[in-house]
């Protein structure tokens, strides 16, 4: 973990982080292929069967998977909702698991940087789905683009994903260290996924935070705290579902990774959910 080195300080912010809006929680991860949308997804499917109104935005623009995950086929998307061809409504779906999803498109390169149009238009977009779930839960690209910092600003909540592989966490470490420093967060919630050992989530989240501690929160004089909220255990069913395009807590609700999402639901549920959903 100590390769995890301190380099440089964090990158100036380019502005000044938006307040948080309420009920939003980004799902992130420094590094892609740590099974973010898969998390993010059946996170959604877990928190629906607790009572709760969840949708899901694809806020990875220009490269969105959630609806292959979901095995979707939209006709209308994020992008059409942008440039005015479709109403919020309109663009709204159901998804297998009781949540509702609102779709990106794919390959648009004209969502890879963050314009002034994109950040009004997400700005309204978001204004507009508050109000009407409980949780918004925002699948965002991996890294520290622009465009992922911007639509992890718009959340009072961050979920880090990342695995137990040593570039998984570094990554994240230097995906935390920007927003620790650009976004001012006080605590991150981070979630380990494809764990072999019963209890390594805990000692990552301990040696992450001591890293943290030495290199980032010494220096800004502020506390921060980075929060184990899970793992999720590797297990044969996961890539079964995804292979088949299935969300886990239908395929295979009764398997060790799928009962790990509901315990993280719960968890989440208890520290941050507004308590109007069943328990």
């Amino acid at each position: 973990m100590n390769d995890i080195a301190a380099s440089d300080a964090p990158p100036a912010a380019a502005s000044l982080p938006l307040p948080p809006i309420g009920k939003v929680i980004a799902v992130t991860s420094g590094k892609g292929g740590v099974g973010k949308t898969f998390v993010s997804a059946n996170l959604a499917a877990a928190l629906a069967k607790r009572g709760h109104r969840v949708l899901v935005l694809d806020a990875d623009l220009g490269l969105a998977n959630l609806d292959v995950v979901l095995n979707l086929y939209p006709k209308i998307t994020l992008h059409d909702v942008f440039t005015g061809k479709s109403s919020l409504d309109d663009a709204i779906l159901q998804a297998p698991g009781g949540f509702s999803v609102l779709l990106a498109g794919s390959g648009l390169v004209e969502y890879s940087r963050l314009t002034p149009e994109v950040r009004g238009e997400f700005l309204r977009v978001i204004s507009g789905l508050v109000p009407r779930y409980d949780v918004v839960l925002l699948d965002t690209g991996a890294g520290i683009s622009d465009v992922v910092l911007f639509a992890v600003s718009l959340a009072s909540e961050v979920l880090m994903v990342a695995t137990p592989e040593p570039t998984s966490l570094t990554d994240a470490y230097a995906t935390i260290k920007v927003l620790v420093g650009q976004q001012e967060r006080q605590q991150i919630r981070l979630i380990v996924n494809q764990t072999t050992r019963t209890g390594s989530g805990q000692a990552i989240t301990r040696q992450l935070q001591q890293v943290l501690d030495r290199f980032v929160v010494e220096g800004l004089g502020r506390p921060f705290t980075l929060a184990h909220l899970g793992d999720i255990p590797a297990a044969p069913e996961v890539r079964q579902a995804v292979m088949r395009r299935q969300l886990l807590m239908q395929a295979a609700p009764a398997c060790s990774a799928a009962m790990a999402i509901v315990e993280i639901a719960r968890a989440l549920e208890i520290s941050v959910i507004p308590k109007t959903g069943q328990g």
